[in-house]
């Protein structure tokens, strides 16, 4: 246990009769990056409160950095930081201000104060932003003085609920080069996502979640394999019920008129294709991704 940031076993989250974690078990190692996975509903945000104790457990086990989250939450506390979906910033303060106010809420202040401020909101690219206030900042700005007050404390482990959710792709990169520094520093991030290009990216590992149970969990490049395959072909309005491609075609699915035909080579099933004289108004060749694996463990589009 001791390599171990976080241990789940059989872990639910109830409120009232609506059953939001569905007996879970994770482990996530100190210092990798691990994620969840999943559409809104899923259950990430109610396992991610958990870990860092605004909410506690119904059932199930739940050691966070060595402690049991239901007794120790006041010390886990102490040695992480939080960055939530909607930052929870006061508009009222400047950035500075807000990355001050909250390193009081661990001990630090005056000079020693200042001085992390200035650190952390250098780190964050946001120089020349210190005396604006956070209702004259932009989305990607907000998000990184978020991040700033997360670091606060200097913590082992970042805990981060969709980091980049409403961002423009030019603020979404930013975000996911700081989150990679702060992996390459050591530090321990978990995080929630949506976004397939964002999970791929950074996580070492994670887990796909869907309606409060994990239905996988490896390595971005293990799930490709073992759900998916290394190429897609997506091919519209066409009818392939009786095409002998068993010996081309790894997995087949059919989503509205689109047949989706999972493989190792897109070239080679392309040529097959022109053999057997089929035809498609419109096709698409790609690599699988996570998007893939999702949809064939659910059925369901991962941005729904």
């Amino acid at each position: 246990m001791n390599g171990l940031a976080v241990h789940a076993h059989n872990l639910c989250k109830r409120y009232g009769t609506f059953e939001a974690v569905r007996g879970i078990d994770f482990d996530i190692a100190r210092q990798e990056c691990f994620g969840f996975l999943g559409v809104n509903g899923a259950g990430k945000t109610s396992t991610m409160k958990m870990i860092y104790c605004r909410t506690t457990k119904t059932s199930g086990q739940l050691d966070v950095l060595g402690m049991d989250a239901a007794t120790h939450p006041r010390e886990i506390k102490q040695r992480i930081g939080v960055v939530t979906q909607d930052n929870a910033l006061d508009p009222e303060l400047t950035a500075a201000e807000n990355v001050m106010l909250y390193a009081a809420f661990f001990g630090i202040r005056g000079t020693a104060a200042r001085e992390r401020c200035a650190e952390l909101l250098h780190l964050m690219n946001l120089e020349g932003k210190e005396r604006s206030r956070i209702a004259e900042l932009s989305g990607g700005m907000k998000r990184r003085v978020a991040i700033a007050r997360a670091l606060v404390n200097d913590p082992e482990m970042l805990v981060l609920d969709e980091p980049t959710t409403g961002l423009d792709p030019q603020a979404r990169l930013a975000v996911w080069q700081l989150l990679l520094g702060f992996r390459e520093r050591g530090i321990t991030l978990v995080l929630t996502s949506h976004y397939m290009e964002e999970a791929a990216r950074l996580c070492d590992r994670l887990v796909i979640m869907d309606e409060g149970r994990i239905l996988a969990e490896g390595t971005p490049r293990e799930l490709i394999a073992q759900y998916a395959a290394d190429d897609v072909l997506e091919l519209h309005a066409v009818d392939l019920s009786r095409a002998p491609l068993d010996g081309s075609v790894r997995r087949r699915e059919q989503h509205g008129d689109i047949t989706y035909l999972y493989n190792d080579d897109n070239t080679a099933l392309l040529a097959r294709l022109a053999q057997l004289s089929i035809e498609s108004t419109r096709h698409v060749a790609r690599p699988a991704t996570l998007e893939d694996v999702f949809l064939n463990l659910t059925g369901r589009e991962l941005t729904d």
